[in-house]
């Protein structure tokens, strides 16, 4: 299964997120099919989240499932999942 998913970068205690299209079945850091946005936590609230609505909502409609997390954070930027 295809899901939208978080990629930890950064360095340690500085956290830096790709907001990712992988397989399920590889590693959290391995290769994404695509990267569609990043979510940044330390950093100020406007500049927190930024992603492609376009691409994500091309993921969605293909059935790539979206994790719980990612949800949350898309939902703060008012992206709703159909």
């Amino acid at each position: 299964m295809v899901k939208i998913r978080l990629k930890r970068l950064g360095t340690k205690k500085r956290p830096f997120f790709r907001i990712v299209v992988q397989d399920s079945r590889k590693s959290r850091d391995g290769a994404a099919l695509e990267e569609i946005g990043i979510y940044h936590p330390i950093e100020n609230e406007s500049k927190q989240i930024a992603f492609n609505e376009v691409r994500a909502r091309y993921w969605v409609s293909v059935g790539a499932q979206p994790t719980d997390t990612v949800r949350k954070i898309l939902n703060k930027k008012n992206f709703t999942f159909n």
